[in-house]
């Protein structure tokens, strides 16, 4: 257990309590010390705790934070094969593998990701992420393939956030959608929200949903039956991609959610090879790093589902 001590400048009047101690307590994530106020750890000297991470403070406020140690990730460690693209004291790349849940879920209670992180890594991940999160802080869908990284430690995981909520992060995908878009090259922006007609499904809104935007380039067309596009969302919204693409009228070959169906399994259309999940493969990342304010820049090879295919479409 460990006591901080926070005296609240006079420019700081006004502020948000999480917001005042995240930007003195750097060692401590703003999702930590939101868990804390609520816990009742934190207090203002003489007056009692806050429970209200909200609350606004006042110049020369003495507040207390006591940071009681989380208790161990609920997650085991698992022997689970996956692709180090980088590693250190404070950041880990990893080039998922189709297929590859990210952290335990309602019917993914192990196999996953983090599993594999925790084993790796020996339990030495952000805990800020949460017992059943720990480091992470983006994700891939199960079947989207490609690069993430994750923190190794709460300073690590609250600059990497903050640069995702930023949008700071450059990202990079290809996608081999249905079809080739009339035009080559453009951005997408189209809010997104989640469907009124399939609460599993998100959609394009025109009220009540999120910003997005994606921009998007022809790579390669092959005839007029698909084509390899490379994406670079500059939000991060559920599923974009595939949502946007699919608004576009050019859904990603072999998506369950969003492509075109057929009775009997999934229609890729006339000619197209079959393929088994959606076609997205995150190649590209680039980040500050958390520490040394470098900027790392990883990209990440087809992996071999996603060669077979493009050979399967350079026969067509």
């Amino acid at each position: 257990m460990t006591t901080y001590n926070v005296t609240v400048a006079e420019n700081k009047a006004g502020a948000r309590l999480d917001r005042v101690l995240a930007d003195a307590l750097p060692e401590l994530s703003r999702t930590r010390l939101q868990a804390l106020i609520r816990d009742g750890c934190v207090a203002l000297v003489d007056a009692g705790c806050v429970h209200d991470p909200a609350h606004r403070v006042r110049g020369g406020d003495a507040w207390t934070v006591v940071a009681v140690p989380m208790p161990e990730p609920g997650v085991a460690a698992e022997a689970i094969p996956v692709a180090v693209v980088y590693e250190d004291d404070d950041v880990i790349v990893v080039d998922k593998p189709p297929g590859l849940v990210v952290h335990p879920g309602a019917g993914n209670p192990s196999g996953t990701l983090v599993n594999a992180l925790l084993r790796h890594c020996r339990g030495v991940l952000a805990r800020a992420g949460g017992s059943l999160r720990p480091g992470i802080v983006h994700r891939l869908d199960k079947d989207t393939s490609g690069l993430m990284v994750a923190a190794k430690s709460d300073r690590s995981y609250r600059a990497l956030v903050e640069q995702f909520s930023s949008h700071s992060i450059e990202r990079g995908y290809y996608a081999v959608v249905r079809g080739v878009p009339r035009q080559p090259a453009g951005c997408i922006a189209l809010a997104i929200g989640r469907s009124p007609v399939n609460r599993k499904k998100m959609a394009t809104v025109t009220s009540g949903g999120k910003a997005a935007a994606t921009d998007y380039r022809v790579i390669r067309s092959y005839r007029q039956a698909a084509s390899l596009v490379e994406c670079r969302p500059r939000t991060g919204r559920t599923h974009q991609i595939r949502v946007h693409m699919a608004a576009l009228g050019h859904p990603l070959l072999g998506d369950p959610l969003y492509g075109r169906k057929r009775q009997g399994g999934l229609a890729d259309g006339e000619g197209l090879p079959a393929f088994g999940r959606q076609a997205l493969h995150a190649y590209l990342i680039a980040f500050c790093h958390p520490r040394t304010r470098e900027t790392l820049r990883f990209t990440s090879d087809f992996p071999q589902d996603f060669s077979t295919l493009m050979a399967s479409l350079e026969g067509l």
